[in-house]
């Protein structure tokens, strides 16, 4: 029997590592963007997860820099 291998925007909810990945930055950032309330998390447990919506809520906010 072989089991079916979701793409990773199949998931509801991220770790703070995947979303890392999920938008191209560091575990760091991820974790300072949540501090000052930026990312949006859900606790489980002791552990922090972030929705897939979240994620594409914030790359859609940001804004093209100008130079």
């Amino acid at each position: 029997m072989t089991t079916a291998v979701k793409p990773a925007t199949a998931r509801a909810l991220f770790t703070v590592e995947a979303a890392a990945e999920y938008l191209s930055f560091g575990r760091s950032t991820v974790y300072e963007l949540m501090a000052a309330g930026d990312l949006p998390y859900v606790k489980v447990g002791r552990s922090r997860r972030i929705r897939l919506v979240e994620l594409d809520a914030f790359v859609a906010q940001l804004q093209p820099q100008t130079n």
